[in-house]
């Protein structure tokens, strides 16, 4: 039976993403120091400790399970198929907007596509039992300390900051990837040129984005920090 909830405000997704994206990162971090030995950065955004899949992700998770709070079975399967979801489409809208992949599960069994795979579909089902069962009570108490008279300034300012940041993003890639995969033509704008590789060096963007992947029209992918080196 359905527990009646309170209605999640436009306030709690706002935070929601922001936090849940710093506590990804953060797991991403530790998750890959643990299973290889080496620390790197998951960053999802050029700026700031965020890995928005997971902030995204999460968001949308409570959202959907919250009316079964009381039913860890429940949360835990339907937790499981719609993290999987979520995954495959990000990975899509993703590829769609930087023209990279920014993960790869092919080397994993029972993997589909390379986009999603058996094993994080368990880690979806377990991350959304600790979600909405421990951290979204949390993550309120927490948020609900923001002063009601300051919260539309405050909110519209993480708003507008985390699109710039999104929209820097997507620049910095795309000149990444002009540089090391396509280079420069005679005809490109060396002032605009100039102003990337001031902003987003390579060895900046390298080790932001360690794993991006260039995918050419054959659809055969790279590492750009391969073809870096090269």
């Amino acid at each position: 039976m359905k527990e009646k909830q309170c209605k999640i405000s436009i306030h709690q997704i706002i935070w929601y993403i922001i936090i849940f994206s710093v506590i990804g990162l953060i797991i991403e971090t530790i998750f890959c120091y643990v299973t290889t030995g080496i620390i790197e950065s998951r960053k999802g955004l050029v700026w700031g400790p965020f890995c928005p899949v997971y902030g995204v992700g999460a968001t949308i998770l409570i959202i959907i399970l919250n009316s079964y709070k009381d039913n860890s079975l429940k949360i835990f399967l339907l937790g499981a198929i719609i993290g999987n979801i979520i995954e495959y489409f990000l990975s899509y809208i993703l590829e769609a907007m930087y023209g990279t992949r920014f993960w790869d599960y092919s080397f994993i069994p029972s993997n589909l596509n390379g986009r999603i795979c058996l094993i994080y579909s368990v880690f979806w089902g377990i991350l959304s039992i600790i979600l909405v069962k421990y951290m979204k009570t949390l993550v309120d108490n927490l948020i609900e300390k923001i002063p009601k008279d300051k919260r539309i300034k405050i909110n519209n300012i993480i708003i507008f900051l985390f699109i710039i940041d999104c929209l820097a993003t997507v620049w910095a890639i795309n000149a990444y990837q002009n540089r090391i995969v396509n280079s420069y033509n005679n005809t490109e704008n060396n002032l605009i040129k100039k102003i990337e590789e001031k902003i987003f060096p390579n060895e900046f963007m390298m080790k932001t984005f360690p794993n991006l992947r260039y995918i050419d029209e054959q659809g055969n992918e790279y590492y750009i920090k391969e073809l870096l080196k090269e």
